[in-house]
Parts: structure tokens; sequence; C-alpha cells
């Protein structure tokens, strides 16, 4: 059974920095792209930031460029976002995902974590 579980939320500052970690177990994930998303109040569940697991090649959401990055642990199946200058607008639920796809475009996400609160005040 594919797990994954998020971790490292919290509140914080703007202008603050924050990591949130994601544990996934279950399977293999060296055919995965993992990603995490963002689900605000009000508003609709938004792509934030993706990896492939193999190769390592990453792809992020305009809103985020220069300040999220994200990696991953292979050794520890684990994938981490660090997230700078963060803005209240960044507030949100951050929800790690897996998926299978050829290009960002057409990734299918199966998997979904439980997600984590990130709450940014100005």
């Amino acid at each position: 059974q594919v797990r994954l579980v998020e971790s490292g939320g919290g509140s914080v500052q703007a202008g603050d920095s924050l990591r949130v970690i994601c544990a996934a177990s279950g399977r293999t994930f060296s055919d995965s792209i993992m990603g995490w998303f963002r689900e605000a109040p009000g508003k609709e569940r938004e792509f934030v930031a993706g990896i492939t697991w193999l190769g390592g090649r990453t792809n992020y959401a305009d809103s985020v460029k220069g300040r999220f990055e994200i990696s991953r642990d292979s050794a520890k199946n684990v994938i981490f976002l660090e997230m700078s200058g963060l803005t209240p607008e960044d507030t949100a639920v951050y929800y790690c995902a897996a998926g299978t796809g050829g290009t960002w475009q057409s990734i299918k996400w199966n998997f979904w974590g439980q997600g984590t609160q990130v709450t940014v005040s100005s």
C-alpha cells in the first residue's frame, strides 16, 4: 500500500523559510514523478513543484520559481520542499503526490498524502 506522509508545516512570519517533507513508502518510486501541490481556503488545489525520481528533473509553478526548491533523497524515499521568502499568499495546505507520465503536462497523479498546513502571517 502506497503511503505519502507529509510533515514540517507550521506557522511562520512573512519572509521566513520553511521546509516540508514527504516520506514515501509502499512501492518502488523510480518510475514516478513526485510533486507538491497546495490548496488555499476557497481556492482550487494547484501544482507547486515536481521532480522526477530518476534523474531529478524539476518543474515549478511560476508563483514559486526562485523561492521554492524541490529535492529528493532516493536512499530514504523522502521528498523535500524548501520554501523561502514566504508570503501570506503561500498560506495553504501542502500535499505530496506521486504520479506517472511522459511530460509534465500529462502526469497522472495517482497517490496523495493527507497534507500539512503552512500558515504565513504578515
